[in-house]
């Protein structure tokens, strides 16, 4: 029987692990994150991903590693393959949404009864902070909203991405990226100090001042474009 002769270029067996991506089995190379393993394994990422000219956030993963009984979460952008890993992706969490005019809304505890009741149905399990895979303090910043500390609640989520897995290991049923959202709206409307640069900066653009500019880039092209932002100091 023929075989293929290796070279010095082709990839031993030993730099490949088994992953089975959702459900079926795939040799992808050992180091790679998961992202690069689904595409090296003929998918194509069309929309969501930052880093893939979608948002940041949107690569929420979970998956199950070989006699370990635990689920666990994180981004397939950052997250490295395993051996035997069982992975499936999350392209979008259904999480409610409340629906509010910042203008007419309070920076306090009422509001997050009004909008988010299920807040303070947290039982501090601590579930949403081990599932975020930017090691946010997710239950210290919605026990933070249950207190109407709307700073605490900013600065804690500040760093969210909004990728939900923490809403789908809630017990509570907690959306707990939306109420990080709420608050963050809610410190930067009424609670935040004063920028003079950026009132300054507002009234230029109200002006037209970079009219000119926003122009210039709407009819450049993409190359030119990414020129441009790589360029960026």
């Amino acid at each position: 029987m023929a075989t293929k002769k290796k070279t010095k270029n082709q990839p031993k067996k030993k730099d490949f692990v088994t992953v089975y991506i959702m459900g079926k089995a795939y040799d992808v190379p050992a180091k790679s994150t998961i992202m690069g393993a689904i595409e090296y394994a003929g998918y194509q990422i069309k929309r969501g991903a930052g880093c893939r000219e979608g948002f940041c956030g949107a690569c929420a993963t979970v998956y199950r590693l070989p006699g370990d009984y635990k689920i666990y979460t994180g981004l397939a952008c950052t997250t490295i393959v395993e051996e035997g890993m069982w992975l499936a992706q999350l392209p979008a969490i259904p999480g409610e949404k409340a629906l509010y005019d910042i203008d007419k809304t309070k920076p306090d505890v009422n509001t997050i009864q009004r909008l988010y009741p299920e807040v303070f149905r947290c039982v501090a399990c601590n579930t949403c902070t081990k599932a975020c895979p930017q090691d946010l303090e997710v239950m210290d910043y919605i026990q933070a909203a249950k207190r109407g500390d709307i700073e605490a609640v900013m600065d804690l989520s500040f760093d969210c991405l909004c990728c939900g897995l923490c809403a789908i290991r809630c017990p509570a049923e907690i959306v707990q990226y939306n109420v990080g959202l709420l608050c963050k709206r809610l410190y930067g409307k009424y609670l935040s100090p004063k920028s003079k640069d950026l009132e300054k900066r507002l009234k230029e653009m109200k002006k037209n001042k970079y009219d000119d500019e926003f122009k210039e880039l709407m009819k450049a092209k993409k190359e030119e474009l990414k020129k441009k932002y790589y360029n960026l100091d």
